[in-house]
């Protein structure tokens, strides 16, 4: 379901999406925390837009994965530099690694809470000691319940915002901040949602 959903969606996100300040902003956070040459891992890339591009601009050297071709296509698109592979988060292994940074930005959400959790921990491990995440969610009580996305069905995961901070340190990270963003989508009704910034920091 979730595939096909953002296949159909494809390029019509970055137009309901078009000012994605919070996101920027952790992507530069992100970028200020990591030498220039660096290895860095975008889980649910997108279109690449803005934050492949972003990190590629500052110098870092970025995988990004999806599970959408369609996704992956407009991402090469935007960004030749960066490296796209067609991969679902939960499958990956510790050959994936190391990274110096992770960014997930609202790819989580795609996931059950069981999910969030273990790919949390394999995130973890996939970072280098000190490597930085920058993770985005929204602000909801919710766990794999369907709802309507763009028109398309999608299954959504979100926490309160102390639950959310819990399920990252659990997973080992320490959480160095937690910022909330309040974001309505253009071109389509929906009321404004708060959006979840977690930046985090592996224990060397």
């Amino acid at each position: 379901m979730q595939a096909r959903a953002f296949d159909l969606i494809g390029a019509h996100y970055d137009e309901v999406f078009p000012h994605k300040e919070g996101q920027r902003a952790a992507g530069d956070w992100l970028a200020a925390r990591i030498e220039p040459g660096a290895h860095v891992l975008d889980v649910g890339c997108g279109t690449g837009r803005p934050t492949a591009r972003q990190l590629t601009d500052a110098g870092l050297r970025v995988t990004g994965i999806d599970i959408s071709e369609r996704m992956l296509d407009l991402a090469r698109e935007a960004v030749p530099e960066a490296t796209f592979r067609r991969a679902d988060v939960t499958g990956l292994d510790t050959s994936w690694g190391p990274y110096a940074g992770v960014v997930a930005f609202f790819s989580l959400l795609m996931l059950t809470r069981a999910q969030v959790a273990t790919t949390l921990r394999l995130l973890h491990t996939l970072l280098d000691p000190g490597g930085h995440l920058a993770l985005a969610m929204v602000e909801a009580d919710l766990d794999d319940v369907e709802m309507s996305f763009l028109g398309t069905p999608v299954r959504l995961t979100g926490y309160p915002r102390a639950d959310l901070r819990a399920v990252v340190e659990d997973a080992g990270f320490e959480v160095l901040e937690v910022n909330d963003h309040t974001y309505a989508p253009a071109s389509v009704e929906a009321d404004p949602e708060t959006q979840l910034f977690v930046y985090a920091r592996r224990g060397r």
